[in-house]
């Protein structure tokens, strides 16, 4: 695996990105996300970002890049046992709500001014979400490569 240029963990429950809807005001158009809390998240991950590249000239990247998001999510006190640790019977990986790819937009917005100039630069993703490890901290590991034709990075 190639060495990214960017890596970083933003900590903080992931919240999806909600639909985007347009409106005119006064001649403008406001666009507006319909998730009520990915605000403060998507705030949370642009601050981690903007600490990760505090003094780094070539941010925010221009041109193609590739980007790896690691979502982890906490488990549900249904699957815990007394003692903090998954029961035996609960799920290993994390296949319910929220959607990946909606995680990943939330992502991909805040991101946007910060460690590349417009998240359109995304040409190769990947994306996973699992369960934070048992007092694991939830959030977002962020690795972000400029992508070289033909060559994936991981």
């Amino acid at each position: 695996m190639d060495k990214p240029q960017l890596e970083f963990f933003g900590a903080g429950l992931p919240r999806p990105a909600g639909s985007k809807r347009g409106f005119v005001v006064n001649g403008r158009v406001v666009i507006v996300d319909t998730c009520k809390r990915g605000k403060e998240w998507r705030k949370a991950v642009a601050e981690a970002a903007r600490e990760a590249v505090k003094n780094d000239a070539r941010f925010p990247l221009s041109g193609p890049v590739a980007v790896m998001f690691q979502f982890c999510l906490p488990r549900p006190q249904a699957h815990l046992q007394r003692d903090g640790l998954p029961r035996d019977s609960a799920p290993v990986t994390h296949y319910i709500r929220p959607d990946v790819l909606k995680l990943a937009r939330a992502v991909e917005d805040a991101l946007t001014g910060v460690v590349y100039k417009d998240d359109a630069q995304i040409v190769v993703e990947l994306l996973s979400k699992e369960y934070a490890a048992p007092g694991g901290v939830p959030g977002v590991r962020v690795y972000v490569w400029r992508a070289q034709p033909g060559k994936r990075p991981w």
